[in-house]
């Protein structure tokens, strides 16, 4: 067993027990802070397959902008965790007999002899001019082109479904027309001249006396110098 191999395992690991702590934890703060771990292990992954741009990518993309605006979004909404998480537990046989059933199509996948994803076997050396970036281009626009599409839409759906989730119990949410504000008129509804009749402040009795004493103060003052 050589370093990459050992390195692979814990790797593995690592990112079993974040996707797994994501899933788990209370606190949403927590689980993003755990998906943040599990993408940095992914990209030292695919670090690992000879896929640099892909890793950089998933650091750049997902880890320093995506996640970074999720933390934001969880810290600011007001989110009932445990109104949530109310059929956590009913539903978690179902969902552990789905991922078993998944994970158990994926091994037979990877192991069955008949398909070219059997045995990996050793990567074979690159040369140093080969551009990564070239090639997955390629590969999405064409071969791929359709899946990258669905893809493109499903996380579009995704967010439209996140924010209606957010707002479906919200009472009277604030928001704008746009066609009222077309409508708007300089001249009404924007301003509105108020005139107001001139306030003068008159001293009272009691700041008229002590103003008139430290004037004849000030004068025999004057006057004995």
């Amino acid at each position: 067993m050589n370093f990459q191999l050992i390195l692979f395992y814990l790797l593995a690991a690592i990112i079993l027990f974040g996707a797994l702590k994501t899933v788990t934890v209370k606190n949403p703060v927590h689980a993003a802070l755990y998906l943040v771990l599990t993408f940095c292990m992914s990209a030292m992954m695919w670090m690992l397959m000879q896929a640099e741009f892909l890793g950089i990518t998933l650091v750049v993309v997902y880890v320093g902008a995506v996640m970074v605006l999720f933390l934001f979004v969880v810290m600011m909404l007001n989110i009932d965790v445990e109104e949530m998480r109310k059929g956590f537990w009913r539903n978690a046989p179902v969902a552990a007999v789905v991922g078993v059933l998944m994970a158990v199509a994926l091994i037979m996948i990877l192991v069955a002899p008949a398909t070219d994803l059997a045995a990996f076997g050793q990567m074979n050396d690159v040369p140093a001019d080969h551009s990564n970036v070239r090639e997955l281009g390629t590969q999405i626009y064409t071969t791929y082109l359709l899946p990258f599409e669905l893809a493109a839409v499903l996380l579009v759906l995704g967010m439209v479904a996140a924010i209606a989730l957010v707002h479906r119990k919200t009472f009277k949410p604030k928001y704008i027309n746009p066609a009222d504000q077309v409508k708007v008129d300089a001249n009404k509804g924007r301003l509105r001249m108020v005139k107001m009749e001139a306030v003068v402040q008159r001293p009272s009795e009691s700041e008229e006396n002590n103003g008139e004493a430290a004037e004849s103060d000030a004068a025999e003052g004057e006057g004995k110098a």
